[in-house]
């Protein structure tokens, strides 16, 4: 009698899972569309500013170049500060998967305790995979072109090292970016 109870709440609990995920993402893939374009903006923004530090440029503006891609604007500071860089970047390349993180995130919502810390943790970590995936990509197009217009010494190990980081976070990290925010999740805050 115990066993077929705790089965029987366990099938419920499995069941409640799915219909939390379920709802969740179809409403988050709703609202998401609503809001990419503005989340995207601002990502490429930070990123850009933390950029200019790094690369000795001159952040010059953002500008939307359709429906999904928006471009930064970069000035070099040492060289021919007359000439211009743009970066385009689309910006459902890096955010295609967020409606799936939230589901998954709201679906883990009965397994978490501290769940304010449990999701303004997961909102870090997504937010500092986006950061870094656009970082690493500017980062790698303007050490690349500094090279080619002969800016910079062609630095082998650099731009290798730029277009690593770059491929790591946009083809493995961003692809599996809700279950490894999953895990996370379940790992550090699990009841």
């Amino acid at each position: 009698m115990l066993k077929a109870t705790k089965q029987s709440q366990r099938k419920g609990l499995i069941l409640k899972t799915v219909l939390i995920f379920l709802a969740s993402y179809l409403t988050f893939l709703v609202l998401w569309i609503q809001v990419k374009d503005g989340y995207g903006y601002g990502v490429i923004y930070a990123s850009s500013h933390l950029v200019a530090i790094i690369k000795e440029v001159k952040f010059e503006e953002m500008s939307r170049q359709g429906k999904d891609t928006i471009q930064a604007t970069f000035r070099p500071q040492r060289q021919n500060t007359d000439m211009l860089m743009d970066i385009p970047m689309k910006t459902s390349s890096y955010t295609f998967n967020v409606p799936l993180t939230f589901g998954i995130m709201a679906a883990l919502f009965p397994f978490l305790r501290r769940r304010g810390r449990a999701y303004a943790e997961a909102l870090a970590v997504l937010f500092g995979i986006h950061l870094l995936t656009i970082f690493s990509y500017e980062a790698a197009q303007l050490t690349t072109a500094f090279a080619e217009k002969g800016f910079d010494a062609v630095n082998k190990t650099r731009i290798a090292a730029y277009q690593f980081l770059w491929q790591f976070t946009e083809h493995m990290v961003i692809k599996f970016e809700p279950f490894l925010i999953g895990l996370y999740l379940y790992v550090r805050f699990r009841k």
